[in-house]
Order: C-alpha cells, then structure tokens, then sequence
C-alpha cells in the first residue's frame, strides 16, 4: 500500500480495568488517514502504551478506508448522520467558506480531501462517536453520476430536479 496518507491522531485517552489485584491500565487511540483526495479512514488502537495504541489505530484505519464523492470541493448533497448519540448535520458550501467544523469532525473532512463544508453536531460531543457519525455521514453520500444511473436519467436532469425543489 503507498505510503501517501496523511494521518492524524484525534484522541488519546486512559482507560482503567478494575481487576481482583488491582487496576490495568490502558491506552485508547482513535486516529484518522486520509490522502486529502476522497479517500479516508477512520481506526482505534488499544494497547499498554500510547506509541503502540497510535500505531495500531493508524494500521486499523487504513483497512477502513471509504471514498467519498466530492464535486467543487465540497460534498455532493445534505446529510444527516447518527452514531450512538451523536448526529451531524453536514451540509455543502460554496467555494471560500471553508470547514466549519469542530476538531473532531474537522480532522475526518480534511482528510477526505473536502476544502468547504458546514457541520453542526447535534447531540454527544464524544470524540468517537463524533468520529465515527462523520464517518457514517460520508459513507452514505452519493456521487450525482450513481443517482442518475440509479434513475436512468442523465446527470444534468439530477440537478435540474434539485433546483425545481429548491
């Protein structure tokens, strides 16, 4: 596999098992990859300690890679994505808005490569539910090109409907 990821570690927290003898101390890391050109993932990484949870998350999240369809550098439509109780709202921008984003979510959208993009977290601000919501958000987008051929109309006739709704 290239080595052209970016990767980007979004949480390192300390997880504690209470044992008979006492309590086992862990570290969880969550990180993200991307190669800021529709291609990101998201991984989890478990280990004693924090260098080794880091790497694992990175290796875990390169197997879950998804593409995501970005027009104009932005995403195709709205979406509304749940995981556990955290909901975002993603919404496409127009060219020179940038990401309006929280840290959580910030760091998945620019390494997918998406230079314009309003979100809004309703709902847990748990970095990894967040995470993985802004994950499912992205999975579930659909490029113009797929929705025509699902249709069978031509791409042009699918933003002509949309303005007829809008």
């Amino acid at each position: 596999m290239p080595n052209d990821f970016e990767e980007r570690v979004v949480e390192i927290r300390r997880v504690t098992k209470v044992v008979k003898g006492g309590k086992n101390l862990h570290f969880r890391a969550l990180a993200v990859v991307g190669d800021r050109n529709g291609k990101v993932g998201i991984g989890i990484g478990n280990a004693r300690e924090v260098p080794e949870a880091i790497r694992k998350a990175i290796t875990d999240a390169k197997k879950n890679l998804i593409s995501v369809p970005i027009i104009n550098g932005t995403i195709p439509h709205d979406i509304i994505a749940r995981h556990d109780a955290a909901r975002i709202v993603l919404k496409p921008a127009t060219p020179g808005t940038g990401i309006i984003a929280s840290g959580s979510v910030r760091a998945v959208v620019e390494l997918a490569g998406i230079q314009n993009i309003l979100t809004k977290n309703l709902g847990s601000t748990t970095a990894l539910n967040v995470v993985r919501a802004t994950f499912e958000g992205l999975k579930k987008l659909k490029a113009p090109q797929d929705i025509a051929k699902l249709r069978d109309i031509s791409v042009k006739e699918v933003f002509k409907g949309a303005s007829k709704e809008g």
